[in-house]
């Protein structure tokens, strides 16, 4: 799995843990939701910290806790 995916699937996993939808996330991150989809579906291929920053903040947990689960600590080193 790439980090692209991975992003996407941790933003799933919180809101399912909080039942909410994408458009209520990014509503409360003040993230556009045409930005949010971008994410969710691949179009953007990079993310920014700062709108994941912001996701977080909408989700009301940190960096930390948004990296800190299995999803990331398998990924495999993209550039070789």
């Amino acid at each position: 799995m790439d980090t692209c995916k991975a992003v996407s699937y941790r933003i799933v996993e919180l809101c399912v843990e909080r039942n909410i939808k994408l458009n209520t996330l990014a509503r409360l991150s003040a993230v556009p939701p045409s930005t949010l989809k971008n994410i969710m579906y691949g179009v953007s291929k990079n993310p920014g910290i700062v709108t994941i920053k912001m996701l977080c903040d909408g989700l009301d947990i940190s960096l930390t806790e948004f990296f800190d689960c299995s999803l990331f600590r398998e990924l495999e080193q993209e550039i070789r």
